[in-house]
């Protein structure tokens, strides 16, 4: 499976390079994003929604579970960090097959109900503000977004 790699000196390059891939984005995509806590997911978060001309300030929907904001394409942005049964049916498949783009923070907890095809983004947290952003796609239009991205 194909990776591609990225790194960050600080949180306005994390945040600029998701609003690169915002501009690839499509109606029904999904990422689903990884890292431990402070690692920047809602930092690329906000990119994303910067890059699909969201003017709404985006924050952490932690106890909300989901958060829409209106732009170019809608943008669903998930955190399901405390959904306690991974399998209940919270109707994410709604978002996933919607009509914008969805951003699931801490993916991995429901990853019985994500869709077969997903770009996943990990981001891990180095020494200061750097971070390596790591790229799977999984399913041709994901393998083709990354290509666009990392051209």
């Amino acid at each position: 499976m194909a990776q591609y790699e990225l790194k960050t000196n600080n949180s306005e390059e994390t945040s600029e390079f998701a609003e690169r891939i915002a501009a690839h984005l499509q109606p029904g995509d999904v990422i689903a994003l990884e890292g431990d806590l402070g690692a920047g997911k809602t930092t690329f978060t906000k990119g994303i929604a910067k890059g699909l001309d969201i003017k709404r300030t985006v924050n952490s929907p932690t106890f909300t579970i989901i958060k829409e904001y209106q732009g170019r394409l809608p943008l669903y942005h998930m955190d399901v960090y405390r959904v306690e049964d991974s399998l209940e049916d919270l109707g994410f498949d709604e978002y996933f097959e919607g009509h914008g783009v969805t951003v699931v923070e801490w993916a991995h907890v429901i990853k019985e109900q994500l869709p077969n095809e997903l770009l996943t983004v990990y981001l891990y947290h180095h020494e200061g503000e750097q971070r390596t952003i790591v790229l799977i796609p999984k399913g041709r239009r994901y393998e083709q977004l990354c290509k666009e991205i990392f051209q």
